[in-house]
C-alpha cells in the first residue's frame, strides 16, 4: 500500500521498523562513491588500444606537415573529418579542441561576455544583466560556468521530451538580456530525455528579442546507449539554417566517456561564421591542441563505424549497472507513493524524485552509512531545487554488487525520510 494512504497513526507505527532496516544496512561499513559521472576502469580498459596506437610516421599529415609541431589551431584535416561526422556538421564547421567539452563551453560563454558574438551588439558584459535559461533538472557545471561568471539563471522545467518550450519561447521573445539556453538533448543529465523533434523545431524557429542568442547544443552522451543503438535527435544546425537562424546553435561533443576521461578529444561544431569566430578567439589562447591526440584516436578508431562499435562494448559493461539501480528500485518503492525515477536508455544517470522536502535529507542519511551521492539540489540553478526532491544516482563506476548494496541503503534512505515527513 503506498504510504501516502496511510494514516499518521499507521505511518507513525512504521518507523522504528524503518529505523532497524536503516541502521542494519549501515552494519556493512563500506564506502561507495556514486557522486559523478565517471566511466569505470573496465570502461577505461576498453580504449588501451590508444597506448600503443601510433609510430614515428603516423606523426606527418601526406603533405608532410609535422604533427608534432606548433600549428594547425582548429585541429588536424583528418580529425576534421572523423569529428564533422560524430557532430553531424561539415568539415569547415567544426573545432577540434583540448581534452574537456567543459573548456570550450566555458570558453564559448567567456567569449560572449567580453566580446561578444555574431549577430550581437557587442560584449554581453557591457549590456548588464545578462541571463541564460536553464533547464532542470540538468547539468551542475552548467549552472557553475554561469554562476562564477555572474551570469543570471533562470530554470525551465524539464519533460520527457526536453524543456517545457512554452516557458522557453515566452522568455526569450520579450527579453534581449537572454543570451541562450543550455541543452543536453540526447540522454539529458540527470532525467536521462531525449529531445523531441518539435523540441529542436520551435528551439530553431522561436522568436528571440536577442538577435545573437545562442543553444550550447552539448551532445555529451550522442553514443551512450545502453544496449538498444543511440537515440535520434533531429539535426539542430540543419533544422536552424532552414529557418533563418543559422547562427543559433553552438554544438559540442567529446570523448570524455568514450574513450579516455581525462585524456578525449572535444570537438565544437556551428555554422561557418560562428566556427570563423570561434576559431578567432581562440588563437589567442593556444597555438594549437594535442594533434598527436587527435591522430592517436583517428588510429584506433579508425571511423565512425569503429566509434559505434566501441561504445556497444561500453554498452555491455554499463547496461547491467543501470538494470540493477531500476530493479531495486522497484522492488524497494515501486507504488508505495514516495518515488517515481526515470528509465533512461542511455548517458550516465537515473533521476529519482521522492517526497517533497526530502531530498536533502536522503542524502544525509546515505552518506552516514556509506553512501556517498551528488549533493541535493546541484541539478538545478544555485544548488537550490524548489521542492528539495531530487537526486542523481550515477551508477556508471561502482561495481554490480557496489550499486545493488548502494540502492537497498539508498532506498532505506528514502523510506526512513519520506515516512518521518509524511508523518509530518
Amino acid at each position: 500500500m503506498s504510504y501516502t494512504e496511510q494514516s499518521t497513526e499507521t505511518l507513525t507505527q512504521a518507523l522504528p521498523q524503518l529505523d532497524a532496516q536503516y541502521k542494519t544496512l549501515t552494519l556493512r561499513n563500506i564506502q561507495i562513491d556514486m557522486t559523478r559521472g565517471k566511466p569505470s576502469s573496465e570502461q577505461l580498459d576498453l580504449a588501451d588500444g590508444l597506448l600503443a596506437a601510433i609510430d614515428r610516421e603516423d606523426c606527418f599529415a601526406d603533405d608532410g606537415t609535422d604533427y608534432r609541431n606548433y600549428g594547425l589551431g582548429t585541429g588536424t584535416k583528418e580529425a576534421k573529418v572523423l569529428f564533422a561526422e560524430f557532430l553531424g556538421v561539415t568539415v569547415d564547421e567544426v573545432i577540434i579542441g583540448g581534452n574537456a567539452s567543459l573548456t570550450l563551453m566555458y570558453d564559448i560563454l567567456v567569449g560572449g561576455m567580453l566580446f561578444g558574438m555574431p549577430d550581437g551588439d557587442g560584449p554581453w558584459s557591457a549590456q548588464g544583466g545578462i541571463k541564460f535559461l536553464c533547464p532542470a533538472p540538468g547539468y551542475d557545471r552548467h549552472f557553475a560556468i554561469c554562476e562564477r561568471l555572474g551570469i543570471e539563471m533562470i530554470p525551465i522545467e524539464m519533460n520527457d521530451n526536453g524543456p517545457h518550450m512554452d516557458q522557453v519561447e515566452d522568455y526569450v521573445a520579450k527579453d534581449a538580456t537572454i543570451k541562450g539556453i543550455w541543452c543536453v538533448p540526447k540522454y539529458s543529465n540527470p532525467t536521462g530525455a531525449t529531445y523531441a523533434d518539435e523540441v529542436v523545431d520551435r528551439l530553431a524557429t522561436m522568436a528571440t528579442a536577442a538577435r545573437d542568442f545562442r543553444i550550447i547544443w552539448d551532445n555529451a552522451y550522442a553514443y551512450h546507449h545502453l544496449g538498444q543503438g543511440p537515440a535520434v535527435v533531429k539535426d539542430i544546425l540543419s533544422t536552424c539554417k532552414a529557418a533563418g537562424t543559422a547562427n543559433r546553435p553552438l554544438l559540442i561533443g567529446s570523448t570524455s566517456k568514450i574513450s579516455f576521461a581525462g585524456s578525449g578529444i572535444a570537438v565544437m561544431g556551428g555554422s561557418v561564421t560562428n566556427i570563423k569566430d570561434a576559431a578567432e578567439k581562440i588563437s589567442y589562447a593556444t597555438i594549437g591542441p594535442d594533434k598527436i591526440n587527435q591522430i592517436r584516436h583517428l588510429k584506433f578508431f579508425g571511423d565512425m563505424n569503429g566509434v559505434r562499435a566501441h561504445m556497444d562494448k561500453h554498452a555491455e559493461i554499463i547496461a547491467p549497472k543501470f538494470a540493477t539501480v531500476d530493479r531495486i528500485l522497484t522492488e524497494k518503492l515501486d507504488g508505495k507513493g514516495i518515488a517515481t525515477w526515470s528509465k533512461p536508455q542511455g548517458g550516465y544517470f537515473v533521476s529519482l524524485d521522492v517526497v517533497d522536502g526530502c531530498a536533502k535529507e536522503v542524502v544525509r542519511l546515505a552518506a552516514e552509512a556509506g553512501v556517498k551521492m551528488t549533493a541535493a539540489g546541484v541539478t538545478f540553478p544555485y544548488a537550490r531545487d524548489p521542492r528539495d526532491r531530487n537526486i542523481r544516482i550515477a551508477p556508471t563506476l561502482p561495481s554490480v554488487n557496489d550499486i545493488e548494496h548502494a540502492m537497498n541503503v539508498l532506498c532505506a534512505c528514502v523510506e526512513l525520510a519520506c515516512v518521518k515527513k509524511l508523518c509530518g
